[in-house]
């Protein structure tokens, strides 16, 4: 087998919170914020760091709005960020024997 470049795996993707953010939205047209913190279970200020950084690297995008009076904040994957998702689980499949 040949060594497996460690360095192929995306580190902004390759943590808990972001995979499962990455992963949810490969098969979701949008996501709202309050979906998201539920389906991760993590605090708001924890998921807002998180998508903060997809969203530097261009691999979300974020969209603020008010409907009836609140906020509503929508995530979407960005074409970028399909690219970036569709490249680590490649990397993660070679990794573990099949790719």
């Amino acid at each position: 087998m040949a060594a497996f470049d460690i360095g192929k795996l995306d580190d902004v993707i390759h943590g808990r919170v972001r995979l499962g953010i990455m992963a949810y939205l490969a098969d979701a047209e949008a996501a709202d914020f309050t979906e998201l913190k539920a389906l991760l279970e993590v605090t708001q200020g924890n998921l807002s760091v998180h998508l903060r950084k997809l969203e530097e690297v261009g691999y979300i995008s974020i969209d603020k709005s008010f409907v009836d009076r609140k906020p509503l904040t929508r995530v979407r994957m960005t074409p970028a960020g399909r690219k970036a998702f569709a490249a680590y689980l490649e990397a993660i499949a070679k990794l573990v024997g099949d790719g």
